[in-house]
């Protein structure tokens, strides 16, 4: 019997671009040549066409829907990635505002992110885990934020050290809380009204590259000013339905299927977050039973839900484990540069098949080679 395309799939724990559900990917696959009753494939539909609208609409509600946002806030499909968020949140937020932005680093993402901040204002960096190798996230009591800030802004997760916050950052009533959800966005219910701007490049859990997810309080559209770089300017966007240019309409389509894929087949972000914790649990005891043979780089508490990073005793372990790993169709495990060992991204549509796969591996490697 000849092997299908899904039986030659891997467990592929890449931290993006990254796993997508295989049902959505059967549907891409069946609807790519031609797009039911439009008469021509998505990718060669103009973004004007009533069809495409239709499909813009369609994953801005889903997203609305799946996080019970109000109008009080757009919804904006952006190009740019996280990259360009770093810029376009102080540019609209920060510059000519006269105030400083407050920034909590507790991973590369977030350092980044201050890097480019500081070209727009004065940035207050008022938590900084760099010394311990950003093994944790701050407690509320660790820092202060001015009452009139510009903003407090945060990396919910991050992906290279595998911290995440477990609630909300503590913010000043007044300051707008700002978020870069990207690894971990629609992993679990957040209360969007504490937020004045969420957002998330799609491709490490939400679908694929080319789309950023801006979620920004109407009021915050306001800030930027008119003599911005059109683009720049989340107010056009805003205006224009994400159409100010053309918009990633691809990956548009894709992350609208995801969003349904969410509601429908997993029941909503609740229960995805149920699914996301026995996921965790079950590769974090597999690290934690292995008597040292692994060790965490995050402190328990502020373990991601969707990264977990861990080393080896040494590095012909760690190069034997992902030579075997990839034998046994587990691939994409190798940590980063500037963290090491293996890091293995359990996002959303990496099924609990998977994880299971991994952490058994994990363990029989361990009893091989301790």
């Amino acid at each position: 019997m000849t092997a299908t395309a899904t039986d030659q799939r891997a467990y592929n724990f890449s931290a993006g671009p990254a796993v997508l559900p295989v049902s959505v990917l059967e549907e891409v696959r069946d609807e790519m040549l031609c797009l039911p009753g439009a008469r021509c494939s998505l990718l060669e539909m103009s973004h004007r066409d009533k069809e495409f609208i239709s499909i813009l609409h369609d994953a801005e509600n889903s997203i609305r829907a799946l996080m019970d946002i109000s109008d009080d806030y757009a919804v904006l499909f952006l190009q740019g990635g996280a990259a360009l968020q770093f810029s376009m949140i102080p540019a609209n937020l920060l510059r000519g505002f006269g105030k400083s932005a407050a920034y909590i680093q507790t991973g590369t993402w977030g350092k980044k992110a201050i890097a480019e901040a500081k070209k727009e204002g004065k940035v207050d960096v008022v938590y900084d885990a760099a010394g311990s190798n950003f093994n944790h996230v701050p407690g509320p009591s660790d820092y202060s934020v001015a009452d009139d800030a510009a903003y407090l802004y945060y990396c919910n997760n991050e992906t290279i050290q595998g911290v995440q916050f477990q609630t909300e950052p503590v913010c000043p009533a007044g300051v707008p809380l700002i978020c870069d959800a990207s690894s971990d966005f629609l992993h679990r219910q957040v209360d969007i009204n504490k937020y004045g701007l969420m957002y998330a490049c799609a491709q490490k859990n939400a679908g694929p590259a080319g789309v950023t997810v801006v979620i920004i309080r109407r009021d915050l559209l306001e800030r930027g000013s008119d003599s911005l770089p059109g683009y720049l300017n989340y107010k056009n966007h805003a205006e224009a339905d994400s159409e100010w240019n053309t918009p990633p309409t691809f990956a548009i389509w894709v992350l609208g299927k995801v969003a349904k894929w969410l509601r429908d087949d997993v029941g909503g972000l609740a229960a995805m977050e149920a699914i996301n914790r026995a996921k965790a649990k079950t590769l974090y005891d597999a690290i934690d039973q292995s008597n040292g043979f692994y060790t965490g780089h995050a402190k328990p508490d502020c373990r991601s839900l969707m990264n977990a990073t861990f080393t080896l005793p040494n590095d012909e372990l760690q190069s034997a484990f992902l030579s075997e790993a990839a034998e046994h169709n587990l691939v994409s495990l190798k940590g980063h540069r500037s963290v090491g060992g293996i890091r293995a991204s359990i996002y959303n549509a990496m099924p609990v098949e998977g994880v299971q796969a991994l952490a058994d591996f994990m363990t029989q490697f361990a009893t091989k080679n301790a």
